[in-house]
């Protein structure tokens, strides 16, 4: 499997250039995970190594398939020397680890809750994942393998976390968008949510 997380590095040094920094997390029983950092006129990108080594199993099927299932990798863009984000490595690592642990399909509209702010004084505590193929091409690999994605994170306060349960995550997107938020700023506050999607 060590090739494939060749062909996603090589992608994403495409996509992002040479990462600044890199860091590994090792969970016991899981493959190890590696974040690497990019930085990009002002904004700081953190992208999950390692996820994608195995494809995600469904947690009902009897066996997992060692091939076929979804691949993924887990990519947060923030401003730039507004906090210190650096110590979201951890926390990202653990939502990489996930599937494994867990057994969780990670994939687009999903909430990922880390039970803490994501860095010191963050007044986020959970991610939305975000559609992929803008910021980082899908990655095809040979058949029967499922191609690589590549999830934007979409940090959301404890609010916005519990209204998205409500609404669902395209009308948080859309309210988001609405309200001209910048996503990538890890000092916001929430977005008003008195209001109700059409």
């Amino acid at each position: 499997m060590s090739d494939v997380l060749e062909l996603v590095e090589a992608r994403l040094r495409t996509s992002l250039g040479e990462p600044d920094a890199r860091a590994a997390v090792t969970f016991l029983g899981t493959d190890r995970i590696e974040v690497l950092r990019f930085v990009d006129n002002g904004v700081v990108r953190y992208a999950t190594l390692g996820m994608s080594a195995q494809p995600m199993a469904d947690p009902a099927a009897v066996l997992a398939d060692p091939l076929k299932g979804p691949r993924a990798e887990l990519v947060l863009s923030v401003r730039a020397g507004r906090a210190d984000t650096d110590k979201v490595l951890r926390p990202l690592a653990v939502l990489a680890a996930s599937p494994q642990v867990e057994g969780v399909v990670v994939a687009p509209g999903a909430s990922l809750d880390v039970g803490e702010p994501l860095w010191p004084g963050a007044p986020f505590t959970s991610v939305l994942v975000g559609e992929p193929g803008g910021l980082v091409e899908d990655l095809e690999l040979d058949a029967p393998m499922d191609p690589v994605r590549f999830l934007p994170l979409l940090p959301m306060t404890p609010n916005e976390a519990a209204w998205k349960r409500v609404h669902g995550a395209q009308a948080l997107q859309e309210l988001w968008l609405a309200n001209g938020t910048d996503l990538r700023d890890p000092a916001r506050t929430a977005v008003p949510l008195d209001v109700t999607p059409e």
